[in-house]
């Protein structure tokens, strides 16, 4: 099937020398598309008057895509940061999986999206549960660190979602079949953990040292921008 395809748009040289080797030469290392997506997100982020009345100026911790076991390290990091804001984002949102989770926030003051109304009690909660599917993507706009679900799991999930917007990108250990993954732990702007102790450190670094945060989120962004172009350069061959 191979030998039918007239040009291939692969990702990087890797991809490219694993072509060559089994005798194909029509490539181009174009990069990936979904880098433009993401930034062109972020260029025209769509509103939601309801999540910037929930952060009300605070700092806040989106943690997006989460399964069980990303969710059990997270009370204790809610508990150590009062001043801080949290919305999770789970990867499954059936009423049972969400009235567990709620549960396990109980100690905390939480709330689903869907109960959430522009009350002073609502406002006031410290944890916001999204219980509905299209938000993530969006919510990034107002975070400022971001945890990825899944890396206790089969892998992670989308890591550029946020980075498009400079979040520095908290995820768990199994990481290593994603390339940007690979690439923001090497620039210092995302961080893999295998721990509560480990995640707990990875926050108070980012959350105390300005200095620090801010080189994660400019190398984040730079990353992102600089690996933009890749419709544009299928287009063009394409329209050639």
């Amino acid at each position: 099937m191979l030998r039918f395809v007239t040009r291939f748009f692969v990702q990087d040289e890797r991809s490219a020398k694993l072509l060559q080797q089994i005798g194909i030469k029509d490539i181009t290392v174009s990069g990936d598309t979904r880098f433009d997506r993401v930034w062109a997100n972020a260029q025209q982020p769509k509103p939601l008057p309801a999540i910037e009345e929930f952060k009300n100026g605070h700092k806040l911790f989106i943690a997006g895509s989460t399964w069980p076991a990303d969710e059990e390290l997270l009370p204790q990091l809610i508990a150590a940061y009062p001043a801080w804001k949290f919305i999770i984002a789970p990867h499954e949102i059936a009423e049972e999986k969400i009235n567990k989770l709620m549960d396990m926030l109980s100690a905390s003051r939480a709330v689903k999206f869907s109960s959430l109304k522009s009350q002073i009690s609502d406002l006031k909660s410290q944890v916001l549960v999204i219980d509905n599917i299209g938000m993530l993507s969006s919510l990034y706009q107002y975070g400022d660190i971001a945890y990825i679900g899944g890396g206790f799991g089969v892998g992670i999930h989308n890591t550029l979602e946020a980075a498009a917007f400079g979040l520095p990108v908290i995820f768990g250990p199994n990481y290593e079949k994603f390339k940007e993954a690979r690439d923001i732990i090497a620039i210092k702007a995302g961080f893999s953990i295998d721990s509560q102790v480990e995640l707990n450190q990875v926050v108070e670094q980012l959350m105390s040292d300005n200095d620090f945060y801010a080189s994660a989120t400019a190398r984040i962004r730079h990353y992102v921008d600089e690996q933009k172009g890749a419709t544009a350069t299928i287009i063009s061959y394409i329209n050639a």
